[in-house]
């Protein structure tokens, strides 16, 4: 693999400091198609330019892809912002395709893997931009009892939470499942860590949006029909994840 090669890939599966190219242009795209796009297409292409370099993983990389979803991982437990936030998930997940690569995993059979992390993401994305359109920022802590106040925006933003940050039965979960497989015992320990940093991160999200005394508000909550909408979303991520990638394990 190249030089030229190496930054080229470590731009879209993010290698730090490559990852902060994404994460400086998600924070400037306001657009909520674009940043849908973005949030989708980055790995994609990562894994498509992977595979036109033919290359041999070296085991160096593996542990800069592992240190760059850690580090992602802890600022993440300590991020207010919700679309920052959704931006470090995305770097900490993305940068974990490495590990079926070094096992062998051609990058054209991950595309499922990388599209399983990132369309949660996408939600959980346009769920922020409804709190800035409503309260002017997205940040933990700033309001709370959502639940009370938005029982359906809250439902819909758990579930989504819990998909992206690998809850089973959704496709994330199936992906962190395979790396764990086929990664060696030191890697594996620390993908565990970085699973249950996740998760710590989620449950600080959730706490600082949730808990608290709020008058109900019926109005600011989210549509009916967008709330079936994403409920859709979500079960068509649940069976895609059972079909396409559960019969990889």
């Amino acid at each position: 693999m190249t030089a030229l090669g190496l930054l080229l890939i470590g731009i879209f599966l993010p290698l730090f400091p490559f990852s902060m190219a994404f994460n400086a242009l998600l924070e400037r795209v306001t657009q909520p198609l674009l940043r849908s796009l973005l949030l989708v297409a980055w790995p994609q292409v990562g894994l498509w330019v992977l595979s036109t370099q033919t290359p041999e993983i070296p085991s160096w990389l593996t542990v800069w892809a592992l240190a760059t979803s850690l580090l992602y991982a802890f600022r993440l437990a300590a991020m207010r912002e919700i679309g920052r936030w959704t931006g470090f998930l995305a770097t900490s997940a993305w940068a974990l395709l490495w590990l079926p690569t070094y096992a062998g995993i051609p990058p054209s059979q991950l595309w499922t893997f990388a599209a399983g992390f990132s369309l949660p993401l996408v939600f959980l994305s346009l769920l922020a931009q409804m709190l800035e359109r409503h309260f002017g920022a997205a940040y933990t802590g700033l309001y709370g009892g959502l639940a009370r106040r938005m029982p359906r925006f809250a439902g819909v933003l758990v579930i989504s939470v819990l998909a992206a940050t690998a809850t089973p039965i959704f496709p994330t979960f199936f992906a962190m499942l395979h790396a764990l497989i086929v990664s060696q015992p030191v890697p594996a320990v620390v993908l565990t860590g970085i699973w249950l940093i996740w998760s710590w991160a989620a449950a600080r999200l959730l706490q600082g949006l949730f808990v608290g005394p709020a008058e109900p508000s019926p109005e600011l909550d989210l549509p009916v029909a967008a709330t079936w909408g994403y409920a859709a979303g979500l079960a068509g991520l649940v069976i895609a994840g059972l079909i396409l990638t559960g019969s990889r394990l």
